[in-house]
């Protein structure tokens, strides 16, 4: 007989995953459902998502975290992610795209995270039912602080992931499941066969959030454009680095760069000073201001012409900027490399 199998959030642990099918000798015929998550923090997430997109009978809920990947709010996990996962990104974005929020059969009720009991799954908002951080505000405020599954009444089961439940799945009063037992974080990976109301789980065999970020930093780093970043910006994620054993070379570098840049600014007003006085000398003052916009710095040299440029920054907020008006004086500043 077949059976119906659900399986907490994965994370990208895939030797987990792998033994945990194991585990419940998950048959062909077996329906898997995901309850969401399948990605970031863990090391193998190209390895989950081509198991579960390509197994027959297989359900997989969009979770808070796929969501981040299809609405483009990369945060640091998303962004390992998305080097992780390399030239298919876009498909698998794709793929999550058109994922279900919730899956529903006489017999089962599954989210990633929260619903309102008494109310049907389909009247309940995405943001709800994947665990986003507004989604949980809703439920808080709907029940005052109080988990959900307080006030789940129905006979039929229910099953979710999305907060980790220690030391191992959390059962309450018999019909709702708590699946997500952090994986990622070196606990357990855990699943319920519904047919037995029976948790199987299988340890993890480290805590790989921690060492996927140590792998991946300084790659992520390489693919930010601190350029368009303020400087204000580039010093404030140079404060806020997770590990400076790992990465305080590479933010040594960066925090040089930025400070070479921001420093050449006021050299780069004087330039525009004597720019200007060129201009004025070659075309006079009648046509100083159709000469100044005729050439590379027009920006600036009006600008500065108008007196609205400080001689510290020269309206220069950002390297890029400053990149730009070296170039266009026919300066050079420092690049940034790795």
């Amino acid at each position: 007989m077949s059976r119906t199998i659900l399986v907490g959030d994965i994370h990208g642990c895939y030797a987990e995953l792998c033994a945990l099918l194991d585990a419940v000798a998950l048959h062909p015929d077996d329906t898997l459902v995901s309850v969401g998550d399948l990605v970031d923090r863990g090391p193998q997430p190209r390895e989950v998502i081509d198991l579960l997109r390509g197994r027959p009978n297989t359900v997989v809920l969009c979770g808070n975290h796929e969501r981040k990947h299809v609405r483009g709010l990369l945060s640091f996990s998303q962004q390992v992610a998305r080097l992780q996962l390399g030239a298919g990104y876009a498909d698998d974005v794709a793929w999550m795209g058109a994922l279900p929020y919730y899956y529903e059969t006489e017999v089962v009720r599954a989210v990633h995270f929260g619903m309102f009991p008494g109310v049907p799954l389909a009247e309940t908002p995405q943001e709800v039912l994947s665990g986003t951080t507004s989604g949980c505000a809703i439920l808080d405020k709907r029940y005052a602080g109080r988990p959900w599954w307080e006030h789940y009444e129905d006979e039929v089961p229910v099953s979710f992931g999305h907060a980790v439940m220690q030391p191992g799945a959390m059962v309450w009063r018999d019909r709702v499941y708590g699946l997500d037992t952090g994986a990622c974080h070196g606990h357990r990976l855990t699943a319920l066969i519904l047919e037995e109301r029976r948790l199987v789980s299988v340890p993890a065999s480290a805590d790989h959030w921690v060492a996927v970020r140590r792998r991946w930093e300084g790659e992520v780093l390489k693919t930010q454009d601190w350029s368009a970043m303020t400087f204000e910006q580039i010093a404030k994620k140079a404060g806020r680095r997770r590990d400076p054993e790992i990465d305080g070379a590479w933010f040594e570098r960066l925090s040089a760069w930025s400070a070479a840049l921001a420093a050449a600014r006021p050299g780069l007003v004087r330039r525009l000073d004597a720019e200007l006085e060129r201009l004025r000398a070659e075309h006079g003052e009648e046509q100083l201001g159709r000469a100044a916009a005729a050439h590379p710095a027009a920006s600036w040299l009006l600008r500065h012409q108008a007196g609205r440029l400080s001689r510290e920054q020269g309206g220069c907020t950002t390297p890029s900027e400053v990149q730009r008006l070296a170039a266009a004086l026919g300066e050079e500043v420092p690049a940034l490399r790795w």
